[in-house]
């Protein structure tokens, strides 16, 4: 994925204010060993390509002075109430930088399931994304769940995943965590509704 950035001359909260009224958003390109520069950033352009997931998990093709180089999305902010990213962090990336990043999980064949297909049950996703660590250059888009073959009862874990060899899960200490289970359908229970009493006739007194 591709975007243009310029060089960004003017710094502080006062020009940061100016460009954004000016449809642009401030940012910072660092690393590869190279030194941090200020950059600016179409924002309307920016604000539709951030709504792509392919924007935030994979390297990006930044072209700046007429040189395209590898970014990662590091970090961005977003205004708490308006459509307006405020500012974005980039990290330049080579074959040689090793990096860890949250990347999607995408969930594959789940109606296709004996447990969902013959068993109704629901598959519940636990999480819905990864922290991995990989060479630059290697980092996949997405992690695919394979639910194909899940029954009922069962619990999808980090382990049960098919991944690259060059690609390591970071679980910060936990081992083996739980991604998805699979919830069994709860039977509803058809309770009538009470039949009011008929009020007793009363019987009429003699003359």
């Amino acid at each position: 994925m591709k975007f243009v950035a310029f060089e960004r001359n003017l710094q502080g909260t006062g020009a940061s204010r100016r460009l954004r009224n000016s449809g642009k958003t401030p940012g910072i390109v660092y690393g590869a060993g190279k030194a941090p520069q200020n950059i600016e950033l179409d924002h309307n352009a920016l604000f539709h390509a951030m709504r792509k997931e392919q924007f935030h998990s994979s390297i990006l093709d930044m072209e700046l002075n007429g040189e395209v180089q590898k970014v990662l999305l590091r970090d961005y902010q977003i205004h708490p109430f308006k459509r307006l990213v405020l500012h974005v962090d980039l990290q330049r990336v080579d074959a040689t930088t090793r990096i860890r990043k949250k990347v999607p999980l995408h969930f594959v064949n789940e109606a296709e399931s004996q447990a969902v297909k013959i068993d109704k049950c629901l598959i519940n996703h636990v999480v819905t994304e990864l922290e991995i660590e990989c060479l630059a250059e290697q980092l996949p888009e997405f992690l695919t769940v394979d639910l194909s073959n899940v029954v009922k009862g069962q619990s999808i874990h980090v382990e049960d995943l098919t991944l690259d060899s060059h690609i390591k899960v970071i679980t910060h200490g936990r081992k083996n965590p739980v991604i998805a289970t699979v919830v069994e359908p709860v039977a509803e229970e058809i309770v009538a509704a009470p039949v009011a009493a008929e009020p007793a006739k009363g019987k009429k007194g003699k003359k």
